[in-house]
């Protein structure tokens, strides 16, 4: 039997603006390096023992018309100045033997900061969750270690992307992206 789990991800972000919502996204799309891809939509687990790589090196091995599987976060505006925000936030357990958790937020009001921060408290809590534990992320996280501490044996570290972007001030559509590309070889 063929099983599909990923081998390496990479995350990445864009912004795009148009008069019309579906090519401001595809700007978006293509800000990202992605557009050439005919993108799967998936959730949320993070494969064990998956590779994380720069995007430089992902962005190489895409082809175009290729499935590509991608955890998304996306919002659009047409409203000039409304702030809006993408972003993917991952989970990994300290034993990278074992799955981690990707969240996606968006919305409106945050900037780039707090959309990435929320994504990643977001992926830890859900994590924990799947795992049966309770998490309180804010007596969770350990700043000097840079980590969330479930437990003495659950300790997850986390990392996220995240763009935003006002809305364009003559009204044209605004999208933002934030992705987590999964390859699978």
């Amino acid at each position: 039997m063929y099983k599909t789990v990923p081998k390496r991800m990479f995350f990445s972000k864009g912004v795009g603006y148009h008069r019309n919502k579906l090519q401001s996204f595809e700007l978006a799309l293509r800000d990202a390096g992605i557009e050439i891809c005919n993108i799967v939509t998936i959730s949320s687990i993070f494969p064990p023992a998956c590779k994380i790589i720069p995007k430089k090196e992902g962005l190489k091995d895409l082809v175009p018309g290729q499935i590509t599987f991608v955890v998304m976060a996306r919002e659009s505006t047409n409203e000039p100045s409304r702030l809006i925000s993408a972003a993917v936030g991952l989970a990994q357990p300290v034993n990278r033997t074992q799955y981690g958790y990707i969240s996606e937020h968006h919305g409106f009001g945050q900037m780039t900061r707090q959309s990435k921060d929320f994504a990643e408290d977001l992926a830890a809590t859900m994590l924990a969750s799947t795992l049966g534990i309770e998490l309180d992320i804010d007596k969770a996280w350990d700043e000097r270690k840079q980590l969330y501490i479930a437990d003495k044996n659950r300790q997850f570290t986390s990392r996220s992307i995240a763009q935003s972007a006002y809305g364009h001030e003559d009204s044209l559509w605004t999208t933002v992206v934030a992705c987590a590309v999964m390859l699978i070889v």
